[in-house]
């Protein structure tokens, strides 16, 4: 089943990496000429039996038993993956730089600035960027937290000690003294985090990382480029009401959710944007890319894999959701934020020595964080 296409050069921007978008295909014989293909159109007979594959593979479900295995347990099941794979399994995402440019040195300003501009170029439907290239980014950062100790200068491990008891002094606590504040949630081993301190050398920018696996925590602590004095890496589940961050509210410019919100539990996920919302600044943005419905990884699941709706477990223990976007618009408005941007990314990926097409489906948004509250 093929979608609709249309082919065009892409415009040469002088060796800099083009945002996705740029390259379409008309010609169904010329599909194996690149590596991928974007604003893929799919046709109603292609949609109609992707919705057929997913009944087919929800209609059987995992037994309760182990759907709480795998709740309870799912920290050893995300740890258990870093120990495998270390810092092997996924490539630097130097892409982020072209999607979401709040990363980037020069936007190293409220994010809130441009911001009215951006919402009106933006259309609802253009195709953006894959990320990880042709590697099936089925398992991503995971979210919550074992217990995790490392050694620390000494303000963050009063801060450490602090959070125990809920206690976030606004002038005491890593990276207080930055201008600039992003904090990453489900890190993983730092291919988001690395980039950006390698590209962003703002003396007044302060990175804060976090994930549910005390094992990638590690190994981001233990990288050579891991400076404490730039970034702060803890451990954290976002679903643990219990556990504060290491920041007060209103102190960080961007948080950025990375193939990772898809990792929760769906009745958990609103309440965890509840909370990521009240670190951010007025105007503070938060950043998301994430699995959307009916992406070539939910297709492949097998029955018996399902845990409710759109909801899976992949083989070793980890899971995924499958977002559309007005579950996504939900999360974030219900949480107080204002879309800037919300759209699919419908991309042909193509393995030309195996001459296979692979159909992705990706969902990105950009929401900020009102200057003024409605209750102002």
């Amino acid at each position: 089943m093929a979608g609709c296409y249309r082919e065009e050069k892409p415009v040469d921007l002088g060796g800099k990496r083009q945002q996705f978008g740029s390259r379409f295909l008309s010609d169904p014989a010329r599909v194996f000429h690149h590596n991928a293909w974007d604003n893929v159109e799919w046709s109603e007979e292609q949609a109609a039996a992707a919705e057929r594959k997913v009944q087919e593979n929800s209609s059987q479900r995992v037994c309760q038993e182990k759907q709480v295995d795998y709740e309870i347990n799912a920290h050893k099941y995300w740890n258990d993956f870093y120990k495998i794979h270390e810092n092997g399994f996924f490539k630097d995402r130097h892409w982020l730089f072209t999607e979401f440019p709040e990363l980037a040195p020069s936007q190293n300003q409220n994010p809130s600035k441009g911001l009215f501009l951006e919402k009106s170029k933006i259309p609802e439907s253009r195709s953006s960027e894959d990320g990880p290239g042709l590697i099936i980014e089925q398992h991503e950062c995971s979210l919550n937290s074992l217990g995790h100790e490392t050694q620390m200068p000494p303000v963050e491990e009063n801060v450490t000690k602090k959070l125990s008891q809920l206690e976030i002094c606004a002038d005491e606590f890593p990276g207080s003294s930055a201008t600039y504040r992003i904090l990453e949630v489900g890190c993983g081993v730092g291919n988001t985090v690395f980039p950006i301190l390698q590209t962003n050398n703002d003396p007044g920018l302060f990175v804060y990382c976090c994930d549910f696996s005390s094992t990638a925590i590690e190994l981001v602590q233990t990288n050579p480029e891991y400076d404490p004095s730039r970034c702060f890496a803890f451990v954290h589940d976002v679903c643990d009401e219990d556990k504060s961050y290491p920041v007060p509210t209103d102190s960080l410019d961007i948080i950025v959710l990375i193939f990772v919100l898809s990792a929760i539990v769906p009745h958990k996920m609103q309440k965890a944007i509840n909370r990521l919302s009240r670190l951010l600044k007025p105007g503070g943005m938060m950043l998301l890319r994430d699995y959307g419905r009916y992406d070539m990884a939910q297709l492949r699941f097998k029955k018996g894999q399902c845990l409710s709706g759109n909801f899976y477990v992949r083989g070793d223990g980890t899971r995924v959701y499958f977002f559309t976007q007005d579950e996504l618009d939900t999360l974030f408005t219900t949480a107080g934020l204002e879309k800037v941007q919300n759209l699919v990314d419908r991309r042909l990926q193509v393995n030309r020595g195996k001459q296979l097409t692979m159909y992705r489906v990706w969902i990105q948004c950009k929401y900020c964080k009102p200057l003024l509250s409605s209750t102002s």
